[in-house]
């Protein structure tokens, strides 16, 4: 598939053997913390319900390599997502199969003042589509309203 580009310093904080922290959000402008350990994004990916066939998770520097196979190319994007919005990665380098052979989806990353309609009207040139990317984006979103600078986003077509 490919290495997809993240902010490392903005994201979600793991530790290996705990709960993710969901609103230990880093401000970008800081320093990143360092990487988490490749079971800590594997956790995460299981606690989103995130199913991959023969998932493995490993951490290269600030780099983490997802190999496996998706239902679907939504599922694959989703992951990539959920590995490369933790605070500490800078790139997710996929090699996440589909059935499909679907290429990847569009990504967003949020700036600040951003919001999921003013989003969705830059998209798709409408305002009211916002509940597109709000779905597009669960489990890893709970709440339309908390999205922050630095996280990115799938962005699926309009159709």
């Amino acid at each position: 598939m490919g290495l997809i580009s993240f902010i490392e310093s903005a994201g979600r904080l793991l530790s290996a053997g705990h709960e993710s922290k969901p609103d230990a959000v880093q401000d970008e402008s800081k320093p990143a913390p360092p990487p988490p350990e490749a079971s800590s994004i594997t956790e995460e990916l299981i606690r989103l319900g995130l199913k991959l066939t023969g998932l493995n998770v490993t951490v290269d520097g600030k780099t983490a390599k997802v190999t496996g196979e998706a239902a679907d190319a939504e599922t694959r994007d989703k992951a990539i997502l959920a590995a490369g919005n933790v605070a500490g990665i800078a790139a997710v380098d996929s090699n996440i199969k589909t059935a499909d052979n679907a290429p990847e989806g569009s990504f967003y990353t949020v700036k600040k003042g951003d919001t999921l309609s003013a989003i969705a009207k830059s998209v798709y040139g409408k305002a009211s589509l916002y509940p597109k990317i709000f779905e597009a984006n669960r489990p890893m979103l709970k709440d339309a309203d908390h999205i922050y600078p630095g996280q990115s986003l799938r962005i699926p077509p309009e159709a």
